[in-house]
């Protein structure tokens, strides 16, 4: 059931009271976020319009992240950019307002600010859509870890409110460069290289040996980047426009080069949602909702918990196989 909001406060109220109700199920927990950074943007708009009146052109509100992904937590912090139509001066100032106002709303909400700077408020993701493909294309061109990062990031964004052709035609973007420049795919690659060691020669999982989480494993670290980041780069090799990463194993193991591979695969990581919805009940920060304590789990699931961890292991390698086969052809 839906609240009447009328006020970013009234929002939080609603989400604090709510939330808990979706703790066991990973959709409708981040089908309930939706509706929350909806409702803040729909408050936040009608802040804006009265000062600024009705927006110049037609725009796109989006999220990225984990959020991108449909693999929010109980807790979770901002990731958002807006892509309007036309640059004029009057655009550049009225979105760059709204931004700022989407920010201080969603804060105010419950979500806390990205600490790298991934949201609306932040120039470098509130631009024109033409704006917006020159800065996709200058990071393709460019060889920095940093703008291959911000690559990734934004290959994993949705639309929340808005024009939905516009994220998909700039990651078409990055779709058709890969494909005459394919060592972009390489550099993909080569961003993606530290993976988090998991698991000892004799079988131990490595956990935190110091600190709140002594004793845990970083799921997010360990586990998800893994899976995550490998097949996002899958994803973009084949034009996949799909943003979670289970429907991106789906689309993928309709190709039959990929299809044994992404099934398998794709148990495992149902498995790892499932493990980590494990935290969200007694969550109260962040970090929270990725620390798994490994004391805490049955000898059954340790073994399953290294199958996981391994296979990503595994999972990586085997695509910088196919991406370095794609290198040399």
């Amino acid at each position: 059931m839906k609240g009447n909001f009328d006020s970013y406060e009234s929002i939080k109220k609603w989400k604090d009271e709510q939330i808990h109700n979706y703790e066991l199920d990973a959709r409708g927990l981040n089908e309930f976020h939706d509706e929350m950074m909806r409702s803040a943007s729909q408050i936040a708009l009608f802040h804006h319009e009265k000062t600024y009146g009705k927006p110049p052109c037609s725009f796109s509100w989006f999220i990225t992240g984990s959020g991108g992904r449909y693999e929010q937590g109980i807790i979770s912090d901002q990731d958002h950019g807006l892509i309007y139509e036309v640059h004029s001066r009057q655009a550049d100032e009225y979105f760059k307002k709204l931004g700022e106002e989407l920010s201080r709303g969603l804060f105010i909400v419950g979500y806390p600010y990205c600490e790298g700077k991934v949201m609306s408020s932040n120039p470098l993701w509130c631009k024109s859509f033409q704006a917006w493909k020159d800065q996709l294309i200058h990071w393709m061109d460019e060889k920095s870890w940093e703008s291959i990062r911000y690559l990734q990031i934004f290959y994993d964004s949705r639309r929340l409110i808005g024009n939905d052709e516009f994220v998909k035609e700039l990651k078409k973007t990055i779709f058709d460069y890969q494909k005459l420049e394919p060592k972009l795919l390489k550099r993909f690659m080569d961003n993606i290289q530290l993976i988090k060691q998991s698991v000892g020669p004799l079988g131990q999982i490595y956990v935190e040996q110091n600190g709140q989480y002594k004793g845990s494993i970083d799921l997010k670290r360990a586990a998800f980047l893994p899976y995550v980041n490998a097949i996002r780069i899958l994803a973009i090799k084949e034009g996949i426009l799909q943003t979670s990463t289970l429907e991106r194993l789906d689309c993928l193991a309709e190709i039959s080069q990929y299809q044994e591979e992404m099934l398998y695969y794709k148990h495992n990581f149902v498995k790892l949602l499932d493990y980590r919805v494990m935290l969200f009940k007694n969550a109260t920060s962040y970090d929270d909702v990725h620390y798994l304590n490994i004391k805490k789990m049955s000898k059954e699931e340790k073994r399953d918990m290294k199958t996981i961890l391994r296979d990503g292991k595994k999972l990586h390698h085997y695509v910088e196989g196919i991406i370095e086969k794609g290198c040399l052809t």
